[in-house]
């Protein structure tokens, strides 16, 4: 619209400049002559006439140059315009694919997203969201085609394609292949709260110990995890490494897995106790008697108390003694008593044995002490009496699994 006011503008100018020479001349009675000739043809005209053909004939040329333009640029514009056009209908399918994706309408998101992909400024979306809807409806050939075309869009794109791909496996519990993907994303960038967050994951459910215990530094360093979650994912794996190690019966494993566990974590109640069964287990109960005694002294614990009780030091007496200094501080532990009992019973102290035994019975029945007085009886030759106590514990071990029951 512009042009054409342009080109009238200049049109009516000319024609107004024309009417005043024409005008001029008149008043002088003088047309003006012009000339032209051309080999053997000549031209004569007024100078009026002349003015306006000048005129004319640039206009005529200048509209001619103009249609030309056009001309030339239409197939261009053209080109852009069909562009245009597809490319606001990808994003119209765009919309459609992921509104679809979230009413479940998976084979309809995936076959607009597809089919408007190509000419879409964000394809890679296109092809990202195509890939959840053929998982979601279990196509999963098509799901790893789209995720490959999806990382051809950009070598930028690695890093949300893998996400991508770690995720869809972790949904279905492909856990190898998850940890396949994450390790590749995570040599591109090792502090990836989202990657760190899917490793650990996966290797919490495929029971990779190990595998976690190399990530924990990182998932502490980059705060992945809340500082108590860190302290009981480091206790739950260290405790399953300690318990890897006791079931190889490998007394150099457990020892190497004890000195890999961070001393913070070897103070948390239980962890020990672990460690000092595994090493009664494989016959290295010596090694860890003095361990355990400091442990006691600085954290009182029943259970490493009882297990304390089955190693073999080759010296009983000594270790009755050393067990009886408890009974100052603890004059009320019937597990105590029952410890005694059973260390006197091994040491051939059969009175001793039957008066802790008697004891830890009196503070609190259980069956282990009715079993160790029945065997505390019958190597006195009293028969009757120990076959009572043994009645009495299975008496007692019966009605525990029958309160079990109906708990």
């Amino acid at each position: 619209m512009k042009n054409l006011m342009y080109f009238l503008g200049s049109l009516l100018t000319a024609v107004l400049v024309a009417f005043l020479l024409h005008s001029w001349l008149a008043e002088h009675n003088d047309p003006g002559y012009v000339l032209i000739g051309f080999g053997h043809w000549s031209l004569e005209t007024s100078l009026t006439v002349f003015t306006v053909g000048q005129v004319l004939g640039f206009f005529v040329l200048y509209s001619l140059f103009r249609l030309l333009g056009v001309l030339v640029r239409m197939p261009a514009q053209i080109s852009k315009r069909r562009r245009t056009i597809r490319f606001n209908r990808s994003q119209e399918a765009l919309v459609a694919g992921l509104v679809d994706a979230a009413d479940g309408n998976w084979e309809s998101a995936e076959k607009v997203l597809i089919k408007h992909a190509a000419h879409s400024g964000a394809p890679l979306l296109h092809y990202l969201t195509a890939a959840r809807a053929a998982h979601s409806r279990g196509a999963m050939d098509k799901r790893d085609e789209y995720l490959k075309k999806a990382a051809e869009q950009s070598a930028d794109s690695d890093l949300i394609v893998g996400l991508t791909q770690a995720e869809l496996h972790l949904s279905e519990k492909q856990f190898e292949q998850a940890l396949q993907a994450l390790g590749k994303l995570h040599s591109i960038n090792p502090g990836h709260a989202r990657v760190l967050k899917m490793m650990h994951q996966a290797y919490q459910h495929l029971g990779d110990w190990e595998g976690l215990s190399k990530l924990l530094p990182t998932l502490q360093q980059h705060k992945i995890l809340m500082e108590a979650e860190v302290k009981l994912l480091e206790t739950e794996t260290y405790s399953r490494l300690l318990k890897q190690a006791a079931a190889s019966n490998d007394e150099p494993a457990i020892a190497a897995c004890w000195a890999d566990v961070p001393n913070h974590i070897k103070v948390v109640p239980g962890i020990a106790n672990i460690y000092f069964a595994a090493m009664i287990a494989v016959g290295a109960g010596v090694r860890v008697e003095d361990a355990i005694m400091a442990q006691l002294a600085k954290h009182w614990d029943e259970t490493l108390l009882a297990l304390y009780a089955t190693v073999d030091t080759g010296d009983d007496a000594k270790q009755l003694q050393g067990v009886e200094q408890w009974l100052a501080v603890y004059p009320n532990s019937a597990v105590l008593f029952q410890v005694l009992g059973r260390l006197a019973l091994k040491a051939g102290q059969m009175e001793k044995a039957e008066q802790y035994l008697l004891k830890s019975l009196h503070i609190e029945a259980s069956v282990a002490a009715y079993q160790l007085l029945g065997e505390v009886f019958f190597a006195k030759g009293d028969k009757d009496q120990a076959c009572d106590y043994f009645k009495h514990g299975i008496e007692l071990a019966a009605n525990e699994m029958i309160r079990g029951l109906n708990a």
